[in-house]
């Protein structure tokens, strides 16, 4: 069964690559990953905010409960276990290259322009084979406008594609006012790939402390639906490669992100909660499924579910809410 596929320009022996968390911190991480069948590795976020001693500022948000992406956890300054600096995380880039076959994909957290495009070209020249740009604003300001976040959006990444040839990859968040513009808007900045859909940790109340509290949860299967969605809506329209990076945990959510149109399924939770060793048994289980369904690879199952090529392309848009609504019985007045 031929389970290879592209992604970012690289050629990938299957469709799972683990996505950023602190089991690909390290060399012996990164090895172990490879070893238990992952096709490409994303190491976790270099952030600017710890490499220019800024760290109060993440250090105030875990306080107060702002939300935290999972590859964050561990860049937290309580988790010093998790701690890497810059010269540190440079350092794993070049010798994963050195010693590891499949694609390394460094990422960086950066705030300002000059940050992004200089810690940009240090990745390149340790010789990662991609970066992942994490992009995430908790927009506040109520005198900011949406259009106002999305072009920063599109400038912090022009500034990386000006300073850096590596396949660039962006991670964002679902909360836009219209994702398939920005989508677009980031492909014109000749951005190779979109990673869909960073997972943040959504602030909790303590009633009996009154504080606002912060603690970790790992996704499930039924998160996929979100990604699953706007991978269906953007594939074909978007010329960009599409990952689906949330709620990845079996073989049915790898094949149904491939049938929605995307190149690979990114895991983390499911991997930190039962082992690296899952990515065989679900490698083996996809490969079943295909043969049992007549697809000799993924190319001729990718995108067959996306909203292009569906029969009812309503289903993913707003017209289906009143379809749901009927099939539990409910009729609105």
């Amino acid at each position: 069964m031929d389970l290879t596929t592209t992604y970012l320009g690289l050629n990938l022996r299957n469709p799972i690559v683990a996505s950023s968390s602190p089991l690909s911190r390290d060399l012996e991480g990164i090895r172990r990953l490879e070893d238990a069948g992952a096709a490409a590795v994303v190491m976790p976020s270099l952030f600017e905010e710890e490499i220019e001693n800024e760290s109060e500022f993440i250090k105030d948000a875990a306080n107060y409960g702002s939300p935290s992406a999972l590859e964050a956890l561990g860049y937290l300054p309580e988790n010093d276990r998790y701690l890497i600096g810059p010269d540190e995380y440079l350092k794993t880039v070049q010798s994963a290259k050195e010693k590891i076959d499949i694609p390394v994909i460094a990422s960086l957290n950066g705030v300002s322009a000059g940050g992004w495009m200089k810690y940009a070209r240090l990745i390149e020249q340790a010789g990662a084979d991609a970066l992942e740009i994490n992009l995430y604003q908790l927009c506040t300001d109520i005198e900011r406008s949406s259009h106002d976040v999305e072009e920063s959006y599109i400038n912090a990444v022009h500034n990386v594609r000006e300073s850096t040839k590596l396949p660039l990859a962006v991670k964002l968040s679902p909360f836009f006012t219209s994702l398939p513009y920005l989508a677009n808007g980031l492909a014109q900045e000749k951005v190779n790939g979109l990673v869909l859909f960073n997972r943040f940790y959504q602030p909790d109340i303590d009633l009996d402390k009154m504080e606002a509290v912060s603690n970790l949860t790992f996704s499930q299967s039924d998160d996929l639906r979100l990604p699953l969605r706007w991978t269906a809506i953007l594939y074909s329209r978007v010329p960009v490669d599409l990952a689906i990076t949330t709620g990845v945990h079996t073989h049915t959510d790898v094949l149904k992100a491939v049938a929605a149109g995307a190149n690979v399924a990114m895991m983390a939770s499911e991997l930190l909660e039962h082992g690296t060793q899952r990515i065989s048994g679900i490698l083996g289980e996809t490969g079943r499924w295909m043969d049992e369904h007549g697809f000799e690879s993924l190319n001729s199952l990718r995108g067959r579910m996306s909203q292009s090529k569906v029969h009812d392309p309503a289903a993913f848009e707003r017209a289906n809410y009143m379809k749901v609504l009927h099939s539990i019985g409910y009729v609105p007045a």
